[in-house]
């Protein structure tokens, strides 16, 4: 058995390694002709707060909702990181990377049966780049290069950029950009939240509250012969009662994750039945300070607090009972471009000597005339991993005199109090669909260019750091660019990581056709997806 500390030295390595792997399919699965029929039944630890994909940032939105949309381009998951199309036929890059031309597949339909065109997509990626009021992109910042979109024709897209993007193909296969009906945009811009209508493989069938979503199959969907399910269920269940449903045969899947604990429950009881895979996860856990509530205005008492929180002790601690595992900066340990351990214990709140790190935050918040500091955290009522990490971070803070409480919210009040920034400190996560600086550090640009910016923070040399690695093409000066935005950015502290998450998903081996990727935002749209009743 490898320790911890050995642990944390090969998971760089390893991460890598299973990056190149870990979509690879079976020789026996690549041989399995997909079969038509059933129902998949899996299950959601927690519900949308809406119904708009360019809004919702959690895993609870896109895991019930992705199948009813289409996207642009999307991430091939069998050769994760390729890109392939979806709504898109084929697509043109100009030389200097500023025009991006894609032609649409025919015969695309929305659920209600108008026909989709370059108008719809259009209309969907205006409402991204510029928002009308009373609209939320949660990504917006992520698509500030795109100067203007032409629709030459029904069929066709143009996509014109004020600066040249390191990140843009990507961007254009993120899952969140659902492409919505142009007409019923204009009658209301905020008809998503509210309704289903895309032009996905299944259509909507009902969400009962509390209870579970359905979709069936869309007919007339544009990949002939898909999607191969019936439908789909998913059940708004989690911890133990997902436990025992998947052992009653009642799920066949949990896309997010599974605890370590949980893993070798399901295999102990359903052996062979069940298939186990792992992947370090494009996700980590957030501390964030709210800086319109004092004292947390003041980089030094923000400063403090990451100071006297020990990573690498919780590696150790927390790594064997729930997701979280990994020590990392703002990108994801083991990714090329991400800070190595040598110099990331140069920086506030990474050090390996505690001791020392805790004498500074309590010497930080003398001299910034914070006594006797009391708060209440905000944090999510999804158990794993927000409960365990808050038990460690509060008894950390305490250790420096800082007494903290509680406030767990659902998903949707959750989400609520961080856009609003009703919460003096709050846990959050970040990570998204790809491992790229221009996806990753949104949560760090200034609240007015990123609404995901909870912790209500201006930074305008963050800002033109965050421009500047977007638009560099050279990879050795972008990451030096992005090195320099990570020392500030933790030095800063508004926004700080905890720990990087390890991603174990358990299915029934009669879930056929979907794969492992390093984010549970990716392949949840269920197209390729078959089920083959073991006999």
């Amino acid at each position: 058995m490898l320790d911890g500390r050995l642990w944390r030295r090969l998971g760089g390595a390893w991460s890598l390694m299973a990056m190149a792997t870990l979509a690879v399919p079976s020789l026996a699965e690549q041989s399995e002709t997909p079969k038509r029929g059933g129902i998949l039944e899996f299950a959601v630890d927690s519900e949308p707060a809406n119904y708009d994909c360019h809004a919702n940032i959690s895993f609870a939105f896109l895991h019930p909702i992705a199948p009813h949309y289409s996207t642009l381009l999307k991430f091939d998951a069998q050769t994760y990181p390729e890109i392939k199309g979806d709504l898109a036929e084929s697509w043109t890059v100009s030389a200097d990377k500023r025009v991006y031309t894609f032609k649409l597949r025919p015969n695309v339909f929305f659920h209600d049966g108008s026909k989709m065109t370059s108008a719809d997509v259009k209309a969907s990626y205006e409402r991204i780049v510029q928002p009308p009021p009373g609209v939320t992109s949660a990504r917006q910042v992520n698509y500030a290069s795109i100067s203007a979109i032409d629709v030459p024709d029904a069929g066709t897209v143009v996509f014109h950029l004020k600066w040249p993007d390191a990140s843009m193909l990507a961007n254009f296969a993120s899952p969140w950009n659902c492409i919505y009906s142009a007409a019923k945009l204009q009658e209301d811009p905020n008809f998503p939240a509210k309704h289903i209508l895309g032009t996905g493989p299944f259509a909507f069938v009902e969400h009962i509250p509390g209870s579970a979503w359905r979709g069936k199959r869309w007919d007339k969907y544009f990949q002939p012969g898909k999607p191969y399910l019936d439908g789909y269920k998913a059940d708004f269940i989690t911890g133990p009662a997902a436990i025992a449903s998947f052992k009653k045969g009642q799920i066949q899947a949990q896309f997010r994750s599974f605890t370590p604990s949980e893993r070798d429950d399901l295999v102990a009881t359903l052996g062979n039945k069940v298939t186990v895979d792992e992947s370090p996860w494009l996700i980590d856990l957030l501390v964030v300070f709210n800086t319109k509530q004092p004292p947390f205005g003041d980089a030094r008492v923000r400063r403090a607090l990451s100071l006297a929180i020990d990573r690498w002790r919780a590696a150790d601690e927390l790594s064997g009972t729930s997701f979280l595992k990994f020590v990392g900066g703002l990108l994801r340990p083991g990714f090329a471009m991400a800070t190595p351990e040598s110099e990331l214990t140069a920086l506030p709140g990474f050090s390996h000597d505690i001791e020392s790190s805790r004498r500074e935050a309590k010497r930080l918040l003398a001299e910034a005339g914070v006594t006797e500091l009391r708060f209440q955290l905000t944090n999510r009522d999804i158990a794993m991993p927000y409960q365990p990490a808050a038990d460690y971070i509060i008894a950390a803070w305490h250790e420096i005199g800082v007494e903290v409480t509680q406030d767990k919210l659902d998903t949707k009040k959750w989400q609520s109090s961080l856009e609003t920034g009703k919460f003096t400190v709050a846990l959050d996560f970040g990570g998204d669909y790809f491992d790229d600086p221009t996806l990753q550090l949104t949560k760090y640009v200034s609240r007015d260019l990123s609404p995901v910016n909870f912790a209500n923070s201006t930074n305008r040399l963050l800002d033109s750091l965050y421009i500047g690695q977007a638009v560099t093409q050279n990879a050795s000066q972008r990451v030096r660019i992005v090195r320099e935005f990570e020392r500030n950015a933790l030095t800063e502290a508004t926004t700080v990581p905890f720990m990087w998450w390890n991603r174990i998903i358990v299915t029934s081996t009669d879930l056929k056709g979907w794969y492992l990727t390093p984010s549970h935002y990716l392949e949840q749209d269920l197209t390729d997806v078959w089920l083959a009743p073991s006999k």
